[in-house]
């Protein structure tokens, strides 16, 4: 299977530079994916600068009913899109269906983008004077993508991108590609003209021309840090617009008050779905004052039965990690945290997985670590969960202040004064009640704290309309009035 670009409306590639696509699962290689020249970046570029003048001037409603159509187009092929996920990212059936859904939410966010764009208005600001604001698209806008979410991530980008009347160049990960591909394909059947959603595959050539070419109004990025930090200051260097989201340290703070059923059953979701590779997993779990020991008492067990295997098999719980490297990396952390003195209660290194002889770790539950080690300060995006004890409420707090990252957390407890203490002087973005992982819905927005968030906006929800539109604001007086003749023909949008 060859994996190229769509641009135009149409699949196309010209480069020679190609990089092999493995399934994560069975460690052999499903097919290959060019990697785009500046050339066909460019030429990407230009296919959205040609298609943005009659996109922005067409009516938001006939744009939302585009949405509605491609809305319904991925719902009939729901199974075949998770597939595509599962095949590429490794992540179970049910999962990759979960991230569609949760991509499809900001989809029927963005078919309100009538409502969305309106302005605001007040007559008679001045006598005989009118003033109003107007919600204005960009023009192109890009988007870089990462491994773990082929799919919603984007989606967390170019509908109210496309539906506020931008033109959108996609760059999906290189890693698994082919579900945003066939998204492309949807788009295309939904009637979007050929030009206002575009996909490049690559590395960091084609990142380079996104960032710097001066047709490109605004970039969108969710990954690491590191390249995070490289984004912003690139692309705001060249005049544009950035939102750039990081990497994620995620505590959850079990009370000793707190429903350690619940909480445990929340910690294994959280911790080890997707076999930790989610920006909002829970990778540290707060044990306050005695409740540790019967924390890991009812843990243990239960990260020793997970059911790992590959992701295509009915009933597997974590599938395998998305490349060979990334699952010696994530080993090196694990043996890292035996070096250091963490207690590793639960060791998934050599798990025998189902269904498959892939980049397989079983879950990994270390106990009695600390913040000096290394394992707590990094981010993983692996199936390790640490346990750090703490005496006291206030201690827990200030942990997870005191970390540079500010991405989500959680707070497991009876307490409702305990909890709204918690989400008020709590240094985080997203916080969870009882709730491990704390994703906005799509109508409100996402985005972390600290070194989790590059950029002054968050993503979809109301942050996503600001960040892809501008305000321009208008104050008009009319001398004279205009007379229309009568008109007996019921009044429609055209």
């Amino acid at each position: 299977m060859s994996v190229t670009h769509y641009i135009d409306g149409k699949y196309t590639a010209e480069s020679e530079r190609k990089q092999a696509l493995f399934n994560p699962a069975t460690g052999e290689q499903s097919g290959e994916v060019s990697l785009a020249s500046v050339a066909e970046t460019e030429a990407a570029i230009a296919s959205a600068k040609a298609a943005f003048p009659a996109w922005s001037e067409m009516s938001p409603l006939r744009r939302a009913r585009v949405m509605f159509k491609f809305k319904a187009l991925v719902e009939e092929n729901i199974d075949e899109l998770a597939a595509l996920i599962t095949k590429e990212h490794g992540k179970v059936l049910d999962d990759a269906k979960g991230e569609l859904t949760r991509g499809l939410e900001v989809v029927e966010f963005a078919c309100g983008i009538p409502h969305l764009l309106k302005g605001e208005m007040t007559e008679q600001i001045g006598s005989g004077i009118d003033a109003w604001s107007l919600n204005q698209p960009l023009g192109v806008v890009a988007g870089i993508s990462p491994f773990n979410f082929p799919v919603m991530v984007p989606m967390w980008m170019f509908p109210i991108a496309i539906a506020c009347g931008n033109t959108f160049v996609m760059k999906p990960s290189e890693k698994d590609p082919s579900s945003t591909l066939r998204i492309a394909e949807l788009l295309t059947e939904a009637g979007l003209p050929d030009g206002v959603f575009n996909v490049v595959n690559g590395d960091k050539e084609a990142v380079d021309v996104l960032l710097t070419h001066p047709d490109v109004q605004a970039v969108s990025f969710v990954g690491s840090t590191p390249i995070a930090e490289y984004i912003y200051s690139t692309a705001s260097a060249h005049g544009k617009r950035v939102q750039a989201l990081g990497g994620a340290k995620n505590h959850m703070v079990v009370m000793p008050d707190a429903d350690l059923d619940q909480a445990v059953a929340a910690l294994m979701g959280a911790a080890y779905g997707s076999a930790g590779e989610r920006c909002m997993a829970i990778s540290v779990a707060v044990a306050v004052g005695n409740v540790a020991d019967a924390l890991i008492e009812k843990l243990t067990p239960k990260v020793k039965e997970l059911r790992v295997g590959n992701g295509v098999i009915e009933g597997m719980e974590m599938g395998p990690l998305v490349t060979k490297e990334h699952l010696s990396k994530v080993e090196g952390y694990v043996a890292k945290g035996v070096e250091e003195g963490a207690n590793l209660l639960v060791d998934g290194r050599g798990v025998q997985a189902e269904g498959g002889d892939g980049y397989f770790l079983g879950g990994c539950l270390f106990d009695n670590v600390t913040p000096e080690m290394t394992i707590y300060r990094d981010e993983i995006f692996g199936p390790v969960l640490s346990v750090v004890r703490v005496p006291d409420y206030a201690t827990a707090v200030k942990l997870i202040n005191d970390h540079e990252f500010g991405n989500g957390t959680a707070i497991f407890t009876q307490n409702g004064d305990a909890a709204r203490q918690f989400c008020h002087e709590i240094q985080v973005g997203m916080v969870g009640v009882n709730v491990p992982i704390p994703v906005p819905m799509a109508f409100h927005s996402f985005g972390g704290w600290k070194r989790s968030l590059f950029g002054s906006l968050h993503v979809h929800g109301p942050d996503g309309v600001r960040f892809y539109t501008r305000r321009k604001a208008i104050t008009a007086r009319w001398p004279t009035g205009l007379r229309a003749n009568a008109d007996f023909i019921m009044p429609t949008m055209k």
